[in-house]
């Protein structure tokens, strides 16, 4: 007898293989996951656009790659790009009040009922000398000079994000033009792991993940877009800024309408009446019509998140990912909501089926008496 079993021997060499391909290979999941989402998300429209090109996958995932770059890739890195001038800007200006101070401004004094109490949190944490830099320590725990020299390297690594986006591009490529094939292949190993049940799990999957990011992201890239020139037109300081977080506030329920909200409270406040008045007016039909038409039609699917896992995935996805993290987190949170969702649907049925039995039972001893 051989010291160590052949079946058990290649089982130790595949662990050992997959452990060493997720070593090597760990820096290119997210932006293999992330073209696995924009392709989940647009096979529909990526179907009907081979059927369109005679079934030639080349070209048509060629003209679909074309079409996210040209509507979506680049209108994020432009985006990116200003918001990153403004956000050096706004530390700038920063770092001066921390050096010299600043005085209230006259606006926020004149606030009926809380202008005093936000004069006086103004000069104790923002308008003396050095507070700025001694609230940032408290609540990072880093001087304001280090914070700023962070954010300065932040926008300097435009490399590694461009490097990023260029494998997730590749990736997409390869996702469209063998997705069918890679598809048919997963589903034959998988209904080897799971019989009976893989098919069910399975089709949830990439449905969810259409209906998620439809609903979700993409509506919250459009509100972030259309608050975003609305603030412009109203003449709000670092529109495209304020736009980008309104877009990132849009992800959770609620943070939309609250993020137009204060920008239109802060129009109002520094004198800019009628235009704060009209923002926060063409921002609330503007919400409505969205939530009321758009988003019902978009969301639909086998699942709707709610607030608590929403929450989670945006900000895990933030913080173990960066910005793809805003499109990757929500997904695995409504895969493991719908997961779970099955599961119980699953102990649902069997507990009916055992308390069907003994009336089955009962039903099969009257007719045998009869």
């Amino acid at each position: 007898m051989p010291l160590i079993p052949s079946i058990s021997a290649a089982r130790w060499l595949l662990i050992l293989i997959a452990i060493a391909g997720i070593y090597f290979f760990y820096g290119f999941l997210v932006p293999v996951m992330a073209a696995g989402v924009i392709g989940f998300a647009t096979w529909p429209l990526y179907s009907d656009l081979v059927r369109r090109t005679g079934g030639n996958t080349t070209i048509a995932a060629t003209i679909a790659i074309i079409f996210i770059v040209t509507f979506l890739v680049l209108p994020i890195i432009l985006s990116a790009v200003y918001m990153a001038g403004e956000v050096r800007e706004w530390f700038g200006w920063a770092v001066h009040v921390n050096r010299d101070g600043a005085p209230t401004p006259q606006w926020i004094l004149a606030l009926p009922l809380v202008g005093p109490w936000l004069g006086d949190q103004w000069t104790q944490y923002i308008g003396s000398p050095g507070s700025i830099g001694e609230l940032a320590q408290l609540i990072s725990g880093a001087h304001i000079g280090n914070i700023y020299r962070a954010v300065l390297a932040a926008g300097g690594s435009a490399f590694h994000v461009v490097l990023t986006l260029l494998f997730m591009l590749i990736a997409l490529f390869f996702i469209y033009r063998d997705g069918s094939t890679f598809v048919r292949q997963v589903d034959l190993l998988g209904e080897r792991i799971l019989p009976n049940r893989w098919e069910r799990i399975s089709r949830v999957v990439p449905a969810t993940i259409s209906s998620t990011v439809m609903g979700m992201t993409l509506i919250a890239i459009g509100e972030g877009v259309v608050l975003g020139v609305a603030y412009w037109i109203a003449g709000a300081p670092s529109a495209i800024t304020l736009g980008v977080l309104t877009g990132v506030m849009a992800l959770v329920p609620g943070g939309a309408p609250l993020s137009m909200s204060l920008v239109s409270i802060y129009l109002v406040a520094s004198g800019s009446f009628w235009a704060g008045i009209a923002l926060f007016l063409w921002g609330t039909i503007e919400l409505f019509i969205v939530d009321k038409t758009l988003r019902p039609k978009l969301v639909g699917g086998p699942i709707k998140l709610p607030f608590l896992p929403t929450f989670f995935g945006l900000v895990g996805g933030v913080k173990t990912m960066g910005f793809l993290g805003l499109f990757i987190g929500p997904v695995l949170m409504a895969i493991i909501v719908a997961i779970w969702r099955e599961w119980i649907r699953e102990a649902e049925l069997t507990e009916e089926q055992h308390a069907q039995e003994p009336e089955l039972q009962l039903h099969v001893r009257d007719g045998s008496d009869g």
